[in-house]
């Protein structure tokens, strides 16, 4: 049985935990769409998310943070009226000015990957204790990063934002050890263990 009890709730939850969360991203288009999702999200639930996945991906583009960045007020008025679409105006632009941070720090260091990824050495981090379910909604990592963004422009991604992408990007293997795929992803790439850490 799946160590991971909250993603048992519908397919599209248990498809994403088997497929994609604690898979490590290395791909930017990848990496913003993940980032972009958690703003969305932001006050919802991952359920939600997942299930407008697709509004998402029709309203910006497949996540081109190139097309977003260059979004116009009559894109914002597109997506607004978009069926099926979250209609809130602050997160729409906040996704759009966040592709425009995004792009900036391609520019500085080659790719958002290369950037975020420095925080662990390019390597996913076990924390002692996760591995049990006991998981925190933020910590000292988060908290390091969400400060840097929030530095460096960018809008709705704050501590406990952000450790939610460090977990869904595989930065953090976070899943149960009584799941598949804790011992599967620590399998196929490089790891290091790390105490608990500022955990909130």
């Amino acid at each position: 049985m799946d160590g991971c009890s909250w993603c048992l709730i519908n397919d599209k939850m248990k498809q994403y935990h088997d497929k994609e969360w604690g898979v490590p991203v290395h791909d930017d288009q990848k990496q913003f769409e993940f980032l972009m999702m958690e703003v969305m999200q932001c006050g919802l639930n991952w359920n939600m998310m997942l299930k407008k996945r697709d509004v998402f991906r029709a309203c910006f583009d497949g996540f081109n943070y190139d097309k977003v960045a260059s979004y116009t007020d009559v894109d914002v008025d597109r997506i607004m009226n978009t069926e099926g679409m979250i209609r809130s105006f602050r997160k729409i632009n906040a996704v759009i000015h966040n592709a425009k941070c995004f792009q900036t720090v391609r520019k500085e260091f080659g790719s958002f990957s290369e950037y975020i990824w420095s925080y662990t050495d390019g390597k996913m981090i076990l924390y002692s204790g996760h591995e049990k379910g006991i998981l925190p909604a933020k910590n000292g990592l988060s908290d390091t990063i969400a400060k840097d963004l929030k530095k460096r422009g960018f809008k709705y991604l704050g501590s406990v934002t952000v450790y939610a992408h460090l977990q869904a990007s595989g930065m953090i293997n976070d899943h149960n050890k009584d799941c598949e795929q804790y011992h599967k992803l620590i399998n196929m790439y490089p790891t290091i263990t790390k105490r608990r850490y500022k955990e909130e």
